[in-house]
């Protein structure tokens, strides 16, 4: 259910579980995060994370949450493979982004979302605590306050809000999403991957 192309230096990762709304069971982060792990040691230069129709991730398939998913470790193997990553790493997100699916989003570079997506993170509710990287990780992007917004007033933002917030980066149409993307990875591709990773060694 992650489908994996690659061409010259760019890695895709698409979350393909559409009829159930992308939710991610344990299998599929493994897989994602084994993705992650070999970009980083076969020399990609970007790695682009989407999912397939219109929502991103509606986070943890219910079922296997019950079971112990949102409390597996998995998660932060997944988030701390794509943060070490040495290449430019981007999540185009193509419509909501839910629950501990924030974790991968946060992890990258930058975030571009569709019109129209929706961000929300609802562990007060459901009784969870979030990912223990996802609270510093939002912190740093949007301040403590909006990630309290979020993380405990359990509040749903839109595209623009999140823009404004510096959530994301930029939002696109979702016609033009694939065209955006191409544009921020078209650089990095053109270098090498010892000059993509000292770039970013020095940004930090």
């Amino acid at each position: 259910m992650i489908r994996l192309e690659r061409n010259e230096g760019l890695w895709r990762a698409t979350i393909a579980r559409e009829e159930k709304a992308n939710s991610l069971t344990r299998a599929m982060l493994a897989e994602l995060a084994d993705v992650a792990e070999a970009a980083g040691r076969e020399g990609a230069r970007a790695l682009v994370l989407t999912g397939a129709g219109r929502v991103f991730s509606a986070g943890a398939d219910l079922d296997e949450a019950r079971a112990g998913l949102a409390t597996d470790t998995v998660w932060e193997r997944l988030s701390g493979a794509i943060a070490a990553l040495p290449c430019l790493t981007v999540a185009a997100l193509n419509g909501t982004l839910a629950g501990g699916a924030f974790g991968m989003a946060l992890a990258c570079d930058l975030r571009i979302a569709a019109e129209g997506a929706k961000f929300f993170y609802p562990v007060m509710k459901l009784g969870f605590l979030p990912q223990p990287s996802d609270p510093r990780r939002m912190a740093a992007l949007i301040g403590p306050a909006r990630a309290k917004m979020i993380l405990m007033a359990g509040q749903r933002i839109d595209a623009a809000e999140a823009l404004a917030w510096g959530l994301v980066d930029r939002v696109a149409g979702p016609a033009e999403l694939d065209r955006e993307v191409a544009a921020l990875v078209a650089d990095a591709l053109g270098a090498s991957a010892a000059h993509v990773a000292g770039i970013k060694r020095l940004v930090g």
